[in-house]
This record gives C-alpha cells, structure tokens and sequence, in this order.
C-alpha cells in the first residue's frame, strides 16, 4: 500500500476513534432540573401503579 492510502486509513481511524470520544464524554452529560426529576418520578410512579392494577384484574 502507498503513503497516500496508509494516510487515509490512519485518517479515517482517527476519524473513528475521534466521534467515539466525542459520544463517550457527552454520554452522561444530561442535566435535569429538580421539577422536571419530579414530574419523572410522579410519572413512574403512576405507571407502575397502573400497571399494579392491571395485573391485579388479569
């Protein structure tokens, strides 16, 4: 293989490599407010209530 296919395939790995980073460091960055946390948890709570319910007719 030539220089210039060894540059394109050292490129694209980097290229790769570079946009999982990129995923793996913004992953876990979500931020949510303690009102919009409340209002998840109200929800979950509901559903399994729900779904509590449900089985209970079954």
């Amino acid at each position: 293989m030539s220089l210039i296919g060894w540059i394109f395939v050292i490129l694209a790995v980097i290229t790769v490599a570079g946009g999982l980073y990129k995923v793996y460091i913004t992953a876990y960055k979500m931020p949510i407010g303690k009102e919009k946390m409340k209002r998840i948890k109200a929800r979950q709570a509901e559903m399994e209530a729900q779904e509590a319910r449900e089985k209970e007719q079954d």
